[in-house]
């Protein structure tokens, strides 16, 4: 008699079918729960996408909202050119903040907020107009052409420009102290900026700078921060999305979806990153264009260094050069830095926000994350049995030492 040797796939009907593993695990797949339903799946996608959305935004003006008292600290501090006070770490101006809460209300500090998105306002409005008649991009990317890069600086640098006299108003409005100003409206900074190109309504004052001299320094720091900001989220962002390619070309890694954080959370630390980076390396230069913006104007702001009281800024600059040289010879270093603690607590204060949005990015991961189906496609490879050896007698029809046939 021969022996009889088998197909892997010619076993009797009811032994081995390596359909039926197949099926089987088809079905425990539904019945586990790991695949959703394509409309239940689609549907979660488009809440993780209104969520997470909405959670930038929200981070965004918030960030906003709880920033801004420090920025009217900090430029209160920048343009007190004799005051006492550097402040040049945020625990000095603990005392200023108290003071200035309980003399003249919890809402001082967020003076002037309306005017600052107006300007925001008529720098976008500004930009979109620009591009619409000229050839100019908005937006450029590391596929564009020298050209195109060109070409996008100077539809920046011209949407400063226009924007310069709005500037010039709404830092007027946030340095101003209630006490001996009346509180500006909302449209007091387009009025403002208009009368300053214009030449009207403006005090009768021969150290007022004229606002054409006010471009170049204007322009050049607007364009300095774009640059340091857009260079710093360009890192950060290529740096995130490096590491999450590195996990997806991981071994069963294809098919990740992903989260909420991983899509939106980038895109938050980035900015936080190039905004900081912005502030930081450009501070002295914000003070002296600052001090520029106010002189002339006849402003009085509050006393920074006890916050009690108000102080009127008189101030003769000739023009940005002088205005950095006498800072540099009455001040010194620090002069440029005046109200930087100002500054570390705005930035403080956001972290803490990003921090929460970090949070809030995960629990929205956890609770809408894809399902996890490398476990489905483990258990698959571990319920399909393999199929018996073609010779299932020889390892127990042949002893240790008995020969085996040819």
């Amino acid at each position: 008699m021969g022996t009889r040797v088998m197909n892997d796939y010619s076993y009797p009907e009811g032994q081995y079918s390596p359909q039926r593993p197949i099926e089987r695990l088809g079905e425990r797949e539904n019945v586990s729960g790991y695949e959703l339903p394509k409309k239940e799946s689609s549907q979660n996608e488009q809440i993780q996408r209104v969520l997470g959305l909405s959670i930038g935004f929200c981070s965004i003006f918030s960030e906003q909202l709880i920033s801004h008292p420090c920025i009217v600290l900090r430029r209160q501090c920048q343009v007190h050119h004799n005051g006492g006070w550097y402040h040049l770490t945020p625990f000095t101006l603990v005392t200023t903040l108290l003071n200035l809460q309980r003399t003249q209300g919890g809402w001082t500090l967020w003076k002037g907020i309306g005017g600052v998105f107006v300007v925001k306002g008529i720098n976008l409005a500004s930009e979109n107009i620009i591009s619409e008649i000229t050839p100019f991009p908005k937006e450029v990317s590391r596929h564009s052409s020298l050209r195109k890069y060109g070409e996008h600086i100077l539809l920046k640098a011209l949407g400063y420009v226009i924007t310069t006299p709005f500037y010039t108003a709404s830092l007027i409005e946030t340095v101003q102290s209630d006490i001996a100003s009346e509180k500006p409206g909302v449209l007091d900074t387009l009025r403002e900026g208009v009368s300053r190109v214009a030449g009207w309504g403006a005090p009768q004052s021969g150290r007022l700078i004229p606002v054409w001299q006010l471009v170049g320094p204007t322009v050049g720091l607007r364009l300095s921060h774009y640059f340091i900001s857009a260079i710093a989220n360009y890192t950060v962002i290529s740096s995130k999305r490096s590491e999450q390619q590195e996990r997806r070309d991981l071994p069963g890694e294809g098919n990740h979806q992903l989260t909420p954080y991983e899509q939106y959370f980038p895109e938050l630390l980035a900015t936080f990153t190039g905004q900081l980076l912005a502030d930081f390396v450009l501070y002295p230069l914000e003070t002296v264009v600052h001090r520029l913006y106010i002189q002339g104007t006849r402003t009085i702001i509050d006393n920074t260094d006890i916050g009690l009281g108000v102080i009127p800024i008189s101030t003769r600059y000739e023009g940005f050069m002088d205005c950095f040289r006498c800072i540099f010879a009455e001040e010194g270093i620090q002069g440029f830095y005046r109200g930087f603690g100002a500054l570390v607590m705005q930035y403080m204060a956001h972290a803490m926000i990003l921090r929460t949005a970090k949070l809030l990015f995960e629990r929205l991961s956890q609770e809408f994350g894809p399902p996890p189906q490398r476990r489905t496609e483990r258990s698959a490879m571990s319920l399909q049995p393999s199929p018996p050896s073609p010779y299932p007698s020889l390892s127990s029809s042949y002893g240790k030492h008995s020969p085996r046939p040819l």
